[in-house]
């Protein structure tokens, strides 16, 4: 927390860090993509968002699958669907959207970098009032007509961009790719008028 009590960090960390199964299916993923599209495969990464607020500190993510438990207990405020829209209707082929307050990123002690994105208390607020009503497309699918799939990295990119914070100066780490990223950054921009004036970036901690 900083001295007026906000900011907003920006967490990358790798795809799968302690799970086999999603690092797996991530470099196959990669693999496939890479070989689609003539280049050299990347390592991937998935992002999260801390905010802090003078009330407190908030873990902003998108995750699937479900846990059971309370919803409330993880500052659940929205679901969609993981695959094709129909699956939504079960638990397990649903993502969610969290604003935790005191919440846990899993896997946050591997994450590769940590970057300050501002210490604005209305920046943080800002983006704390976007949450809820962030878009909530089939994850893995590009309903949106962007290009790209809509997943984790897709809601925190829009939330970025969305609450007037400079998106085009957050490096990713070197030698890495978000999937998903460029689809939240396309739909934001498709409504610019509701953008507020975007933030300086205020520096970065590796």
């Amino acid at each position: 927390m900083t001295d007026r009590g906000a900011a907003v960090d920006l967490y990358w960390v790798p795809l799968g860090a302690g799970g086999h199964f999603v690092r797996l299916n991530g470099r196959l993923y990669e693999a496939l993509a890479a070989r689609r599209g003539k280049r050299p495969r990347f390592d991937l990464y998935h992002s999260a968002l801390i905010v802090t607020v003078p009330d407190g500190a908030f873990v902003v993510e998108q995750t699937w699958p479900i846990p059971r438990g309370r919803k409330a207990d993880r500052g659940v405020v929205a679901e969609g669907a993981v695959g094709i829209r129909l699956a939504g209707r079960l638990r397990v082929l649903r993502y969610e959207i969290r604003c935790w307050p005191d919440g846990v990123v899993a896997d946050l002690d591997e994450a590769v970098s940590r970057l300050r994105l501002t210490d604005d208390p209305a920046t943080a607020g800002r983006l704390l009032a976007l949450v809820p009503d962030a878009p909530t497309p089939v994850w893995g699918r590009d309903e949106l007509g962007t290009g790209e799939m809509w997943n984790s990295n897709s809601l925190i990119a829009w939330l970025i961009l969305r609450s007037g914070l400079d998106i085009d100066e957050i490096p990713l780490p070197p030698g890495g790719r978000a999937p998903g990223w460029d689809a939240g950054i396309a739909v934001a921009r498709r409504h610019p008028a509701a953008t507020p004036e975007a933030a300086p970036l205020e520096g970065s901690v590796r």
